[in-house]
């Protein structure tokens, strides 16, 4: 089944049919590009794009900023191929329908000057402060602003609200982290591996305008694509190689990202300076409250990106705010449901961007607000729904582990213990949530399930009686002994189909050091259990003795069908990601199942 949004009534009007009602009025104008100076005296290379190129006229305009290069220069005699891979979407869909564009390298990327001191530094805020400044004293503009894009272009739309700017009324984070620790490099409190070696090759590649590097990622890879687009006064290119130059200083991933092992560690040489010091919710409190916040992801958004966007509608006090959850992978690029009709998402996640951005800086009636302010949508039913909190679920169904690795519904009086050893070689293969947000292609999603559930101790349900429907995050409350001090615990809900095939629905994962819960703090709110993950609160297990490990897998919404089964298998490693716990030396792990020390999963069913 498609994903298309006029398939049952989730919505009044679907994006789908405002989009339709919606067709471009203008024509895009050719870029304008210029140099505008921060305040350290540093220079950002800025693309301007108006509808019909009329500076004449006052526009609402949308910002995006982005380290990916705003625009490539294009090879001589090219044609048919396309400057700006990181941001056309945005020029396609916005400036034919009335906004203005305005695209910026981020400080020490692109043709933008300077060098990155960190991964989304606090010195890029500053910067989005300035730009702000200057787009409300061009002439074209008509004093308001919105932001949006994917990913990093997600989370600087928060960093730009919290410069608590006047012109900035409406920003949509889209795949975006709330708390890069743990949202992104760090999940559950394990370091993903591949990751920032794949994000520095790609920084690397873009930065140092290696064109070789270029190659191995698709989005940047056509050889027609030169280095990044000069401005308008650098005629010769010589100013962007000189920012070019200076960017063999920015930082390295691999070395940064290393320095928080604990999400509350510290630069060496600034003990100011956290993980939280490039995290949007260390600034929620300076995020106006007048601001418009449209925050979108997917079930199989990365390690992460979903808790982030959930967290942020929780948390952010703003009256307009406003949560889409499709079966999407980071950005949307592939519909990642096994029934899916086709590869290609049909949702026009943009189509419902402008609707948002009409209705906040446009001034336009657009119904929105007689929709409900969250829509998502449950895989294997195949449906929109929608919702006015979050979870949307009011109910939870407890089942139990028990013997011979049955789930039941009913806790087992008495206590038992099952042990495997945990398998370092074990993986969950190369099409996976964790490619994408690495760069790297993934198409067809844990089609290999079958095959690789089946090498995992788990524990399996009857045949259900009568279908299931999930929305939230499953939480698991797992009693498990270690013979090593630390443990990589991950936890994998599955269906197994009536004809035996196993689907992947969703996953956790815990560092047992990790396993001390805390309350969440008021600028982190989340419905699913919270840890610090500061390094005053890991605790080595006491070998041998069992311990609760108690965690929510990642959200979903799930259905399952009459006479399937669900099942929970547990694994020590995922090698294909992450790094090992510990460090050569696989554990004995062992489960207890009823009694006083009863493991559970708490499913949210409406």
């Amino acid at each position: 089944m498609p994903d298309r949004d006029d398939l049952g009534r989730a919505w009044r009007v679907p994006p789908s049919r405002y989009l339709a009602g919606r067709p471009a009025e203008f024509k895009t104008g050719a870029p304008r590009s210029l140099y505008v100076g921060m305040a350290d005296g540093c220079r950002l290379a800025v693309d301007v794009i108006l509808p019909d190129g009329d500076a004449s006229k006052r526009w609402p305009t949308i910002l995006i900023l982005t380290p990916y290069v705003r625009r490539f220069e294009l090879a001589p005699g090219t044609a048919g191929v396309e400057p700006s891979p990181n941001t056309y979407r945005y020029r396609d869909m916005f400036v034919p329908r009335g906004y203005a564009l305005v695209v910026v390298d981020a400080r020490g990327t692109g043709a933008s000057f300077g060098t990155r001191d960190s991964f989304r530094s606090p010195r890029e805020r500053e910067d989005y402060r300035v730009i702000a400044d200057w787009v409300v004293a061009q002439p074209w503009s008509d004093g308001t602003i919105g932001a949006t894009g994917i990913s990093y272009l997600g989370a600087a739309c928060d960093f730009l609200a919290s410069t608590g700017h006047k012109a900035v009324k409406a920003i949509a984070p889209l795949f975006a982290v709330w708390d890069t620790w743990a949202d992104n490099y760090y999940p559950g409190g394990l370091l993903i591996k591949r990751l920032a070696l794949v994000y520095d090759e790609l920084m690397l590649a873009l930065d140092h305008d290696r064109r070789d590097l270029r190659a191995q990622f698709s989005y940047f890879a056509n050889p027609a694509l030169l280095g990044p687009m000069p401005v308008d006064e650098d005629r010769d290119g010589s100013l962007a190689r000189a920012a070019v130059r200076e960017h063999l200083a920015n930082f390295r991933m691999p070395d940064f990202i290393t320095e928080f092992k604990c999400r509350d560690d510290a630069l060496p040489y600034d003990p100011s300076f956290t993980a939280a010091s490039f995290s949007p919710y260390n600034y929620l409190d300076q995020i106006p409250k007048d601001v418009a916040v449209y925050a979108v992801s997917g079930w199989m958004d990365g390690a992460g990106y979903a808790n982030g966007t959930l967290s942020r509608f929780l948390t952010l006090p703003n009256p307009q705010r406003r949560l889409l959850l499709g079966p999407w992978d980071h950005g949307a690029r592939v519909n990642v449901s096994p029934w899916r009709a086709r590869q290609e998402p049909e949702f026009p996640v943009l189509g419902e961007v402008l609707r948002f951005f009409d209705q906040h800086l446009a001034g336009r009636d657009t119904g929105l607000a007689e929709e409900d302010p969250i829509h998502y949508f449950v895989m294997h039913a195949e449906e929109w729904r929608a919702a006015r909190s979050w979870p949307p679920a009011s109910e939870t169904l407890r089942f139990y582990t028990a013997p011979d690795r049955q789930l039941s519904p009913v806790s087992p009086a008495e206590s038992t213990q099952e042990s495997h050893p945990a398998d370092f070689t074990a993986g969950s293969g190369s099409q996976t949530r964790y490619e994408r947000i690495a760069g790297i292609d993934a198409t067809t999603y844990y089609a290999d399930w079958t095959q690789r559930e089946a090498k995992l101790p788990g524990f399996t349900t009857p045949p259900l009686e009568a279908a299931l429907e999930i929305a939230g995050h499953p939480v698991v409350s797992l009693w498990l002994a270690s013979s090593e001090p630390d443990a990589a615990i991950f936890v994998y809900l599955s269906e197994v189909e009536a004809d035996g095939t196993v689907r992947y629905v969703t996953e956790g994962l815990l560092r047992a050091i990790h396993r001390t819960e805390a309350p969440c703090p008021a600028n982190y709110l989340t419905t699913w259990p919270w840890r610090t993950f500061a390094r005053k609160d890991a605790k080595p297990m006491p070998v041998g003795e069992p311990q609760l490990l108690r965690f929510a897998l990642l959200p979903v919404a799930w259905h399952f069908a009459e006479g399937s089964r669900i099942r929970l298998s547990i694994a020590g490693a995922d090698t294909d990601h992450f790094v090992q716990a510990p460090h050569g030396r696989p554990p004995l792990l062992t489960v207890v199942s009823g009694g006083e020390q009863a493991t559970t999963i708490d499913l949210p069913t409406s």
